[in-house]
């Protein structure tokens, strides 16, 4: 079956299934075979399917009385009030804790013998009514997902953890209001998605009684509680306050400001290029020690991670950057994700990749000097192509049987991918078609669910192009193309020049997409414009014009895919002016080094190396010392690091001596501190650390020093008393556990580190998952590997309880710092005979294994592939 009939078969196909799926949402909740809403684990799609079609006005209201001492139970009530209506099936509350947690179940004022299995509460119909019921429980909520610690405590309950605190319809269609109570020690502060109503004291505690909430899905109800500073600004005519830990004054004096600031002027971006003023009553948020994730879009409780939020004067350019985009994406959640959100979280990446894609404009114009193609280059193509160039990549769009699972659907794709996607999207339709179809989306659907074939509906009446087949190719399926190209020429003239593309799996498919060439001169360059809409393309634009010097692929960055290498583009690169055109080639170069065309990681290291000082832009300094370093200790022997090594202290410390701008000796330095290798680079940063005196103006703090602390230890530097003395150095005390956790997987004692993987089996000890996968980068660094392959077979059995146990990103992130240090036949061969030994393998899993695997695999391929 050739392409086209593939496609319009999967067309046709996808939309049966939507109508079959739109018949199911439609029909009377009679019809509905018993077997189809059976009780198991987790949310299955059937019964949330038939759950949307028996429940309405859902209303929570929430009391936990929350002791000092961790250990201790948190008691805890509600009530959840809803219209039903009436059939023969049970409903079913979500409530992922044991029977033993649930004290009492009263339904409108009777109490009722307490029915509960696989994580469901039954109430049988003869004790509903057909309207408005009340269900009353009395319960001690579960501690899963409340992340409590000594002196502070916060939720986090995406994609389905509301389930694990307390019983609810925990889907995100089933929008509800919260009324939460909320007893604290005394000294505690709260906040929650809705305003404040009241508090009172009672003895030693605190009770705060908060407004009812706006109508949410459950994964977005939210409440930080604990010791925290309280800052109150306002702004644009809105009062905004921000709950955090941070005791560096310097660097609470240098972020407060440009934390309101950047705030403000995204929910101005947002209300202007929406034409929806803000939907909620208030807008709080809170900076939260080693948060799970960047941030999370919690309605008026927006949380981020603290070090994302507080730099000090050593901060550079893309951490600065970084932080407006955190800052900027969650905002943009408020509309995208928040207000209109999801029906079934197989459309998750809906409402990331507008947060992204919101996020990114946003950032272009709160920031001063910021090039915005430049940031969205850099932000998206390296992470994006990271997971598309596996074995185990998946596609944005995924199918999802149960909520269960939904934290698998989290990646690089949906993030990264998608924003590139997105942009093509905009190119097709144009910047104004786009804006007023998602201004119509969010209009139609406000406070309520939609789908991603909701929105392609929507913008599908705005372009003539076949947006059907488009999203086939883009977001069902998964990869990236490989271009080629062939030039004919008549004496000095392009007679033609042909484009043509496949699939990076050998695959003769297409991706519809635009992206520029520069035809390179001697004294000019000469952009030309590329329609690359079927698998070969004859670029007429180009004929007639002077044989270049090269070519050179996506010069403006917009292309997605693996370009051609033409001429003496790495030689070249550094004389090109435009910083957009030196990162699309530095990331071209990389990726086509990782897939053996054209240069050896040895080559492209010595290109690199002796360019240091010509690359004017810190973001692409930035990107080239990153691809040197992974370049290094993935893709040399360790038999010809040291000898590299040398050469590359001596370039890396060179090129920090003679550049003037400061974050550019910082970043230079870092990449110094990474490669340090020989005896003498290590005395001199152990020098640095030791005497706590920059080199050469280089700006470094707590935290510089306390990672130039780690890369000390790591490599057995003779002073045994570097991680203890740093710690003592420490002065907050979130930062300071953070190291003390971290200190027996740094430790010189193989029987020390033992011991600490060990305890990691444990699910009390993974709690801190920031901490857990930083340690594990450091117990698996590439200096270490010689006796830490023994921990890999048991890491990858630990994965699914990995995935149970913890948050979206961590069986990701897990699997990034165990596999990231490799390169060896033998932990290759761990992780082959891993796959083949489970051949039933969750699927989801599978893939993050065979992606986190990548480079290993190419590291093989690469280094051994002579043998």
């Amino acid at each position: 079956m050739d392409l086209e009939k593939k496609i319009n078969t999967t067309i046709l196909i996808s939309s049966f299934l939507f109508i079959i799926c739109s018949l199911l949402l439609s029909c009377s909740p009679k019809n509905i075979p018993a077997s189809e809403i059976s009780v198991e684990t987790g949310v299955p799609y059937t019964l949330a399917v038939y759950r949307k079609q028996v429940l309405q006005h859902i209303g929570y209201k929430l009391t936990l009385d929350i002791p000092e001492k961790k250990e201790e139970r948190i008691a805890a009530d509600e009530v959840i009030s809803f219209s039903w209506k009436k059939n023969q099936h049970p409903l079913l509350i979500d409530f992922k804790e044991g029977k033993d947690h649930i004290k009492n179940v009263r339904v409108n004022g009777k109490q009722i013998p307490v029915a509960f299995e696989k994580e469901h509460i039954q109430i049988e119909p003869r004790f509903l009514r057909n309207g408005k019921n009340k269900v009353a429980i009395q319960f001690i909520a579960g501690n899963l997902s409340l992340n409590r610690n000594d002196d502070y405590l916060y939720t986090l309950l995406v994609p389905d953890r509301a389930r694990t605190v307390f019983p609810c319809f925990d889907q995100p269609d089933l929008k509800a209001s919260f009324q939460l109570t909320l007893s604290v020690p005394l000294v505690w502060s709260a906040v929650s998605n809705a305003p404040l109503k009241d508090s009172s004291l009672v003895g030693a505690m605190k009770t705060y009684r908060f407004e009812p909430s706006d109508t949410i899905s459950t994964y977005l109800f939210s409440f930080v509680a604990g010791k925290f500073n309280k800052v109150q600004k306002e702004m644009g005519g809105r009062v905004m306050n921000f709950y955090h830990r941070e005791t560096d004054t310097s660097k609470i004096r240098l972020s407060l400001d440009p934390i309101f600031r950047i705030h403000q002027n995204s929910l101005k971006f947002m209300q202007d290029y929406t034409s929806i003023p803000y939907p909620f009553k208030k807008f709080d948020f809170a900076a939260i020690p080693d948060f799970q994730f960047g941030g999370m879009e919690h309605v008026g409780a927006i949380q981020y991670k603290a070090s994302a939020l507080f730099l000090d004067e050593g901060a550079t350019k893309d951490q600065e950057q970084d932080r407006a985009s955190v800052l900027a994406h969650e905002t943009a959640h408020m509309w995208f994700g928040d207000l209109v959100t999801m029906r079934w979280f197989d459309d998750v990446w809906m409402k990331e990749v507008f947060a992204n894609f919101m996020a990114d404009k946003i950032t272009g114009t709160v920031l001063t000097g910021t090039n915005y193609n430049l940031k969205f280059l850099l932000d998206h193509y390296p992470a994006a192509y990271s997971v598309d160039r596996t074995a185990g990549a998946n596609p944005i769009r995924q199918p999802l049987q149960n909520l269960k699972d939904a934290g698998t659907l989290y990646g690089n794709i949906i993030y990264h991918k998608a924003p590139i996607v997105m942009r093509q999207l905009e190119l097709i339709l144009g910047q104004d078609s786009l804006r007023e179809g998602l201004r119509e989306y969010l209009k139609i659907y406000a406070n309520s669910n939609a789908s991603w074939l909701d929105l392609i509906r929507i913008l599908d009446e705005r372009t003539p192009v076949d947006l059907q087949t488009w999203n086939k190719i883009w977001v069902e399926e998964t990869g990236r193309p490989i271009f080629d190209y062939s030039l004919s020429k008549d004496r000095d003239k392009i007679t033609q020049l042909k484009i043509s593309q496949r699939g990076e799996d050998g695959s003769s498919r297409k991706w519809p997409q635009f992206f520029e060439i520069s035809l390179v001169y001697p004294d000019h360059m000469e952009q030309v414009a590329v329609n690359m809409s079927e698998q070969d393309v004859i670029v007429t634009e180009a004929e007639g014009k002077g044989v270049p010097s090269f070519i050179f692929f996506n010069a403006t960055g917009k292309g997605y895919g693996l370009f051609p290498i033409d001429g003496p583009l790495i030689a070249q690169v550094v004389n090109m002016n435009d910083p957009v055109m030196r990162a699309s080639a530095y990331i071209n170069l990389y990726e086509n080094m990782l897939s053996r065309r054209y240069y050896t990681p040895l080559q492209l290291i010595d290109g690199y190396r002796t360019k240091l000082l010509a690359e004017p832009e810190e973001l692409n300094l930035r990107l080239m010392t990153s691809q040197l370093g992974n370049t290094f200790w993935r893709f040399i022997l360790p038999s010809e690091r040291a000898r590299l090594a040398t050469v590359l202290e001596k370039d890396l410390w060179t090129a920090m001596q003679k550049v003037s701008a400061p974050n550019k000796k910082k970043i230079l330095f870092t990449a110094f501190q990474s490669i340090a290798l020989s005896k003498n680079a290590v005395d001199s940063l152990y020098k640095v650390w030791k005497e706590q005196k920059p080199p050469l103006d280089v700006k470094l703090t707590e935290d510089d020093y306390t990672s130039l602390a780690l890369a000390l230890a790591v490599r057995d530097q003779p002073d045994q008393t570097i991680l203890e003395e740093q710690l003592k150095r420490i002065k907050n005390p979130d930062r300071k556990q953070r190291l003390a956790f971290m200190l027996p997987a740094l430790s010189r004692d193989v029987q020390q580190r033992d011991s600490f993987f060990l305890s990691l089996k444990e699910e009390k000890n993974r709690e801190k998952e920031t901490w857990v996968t930083t340690s594990l980068q450091y117990l698996h660094h590439p200096l270490r590997v010689a006796t830490s392959q023994k921990y890999l077979k048991e890491s990858l059995d630990l994965l699914e309880e990995i995935q149970r146990t913890g948050d979206i990103f961590f069986p990701q992130s897990w699997l990034q710092s165990i596999l990231g240090g490799y390169q060896s036949r033998e932990a290759a061969n761990i992780v082959r005979a891993f796959l083949e030994e489970h051949p039933g393998y969750h699927p989801k899993l599978r893939e993050k294994i065979l992606q986190a695997a990548d480079g290993l695999f190419r590291a093989e391929r690469i280094l051994y592939s002579n043998e």
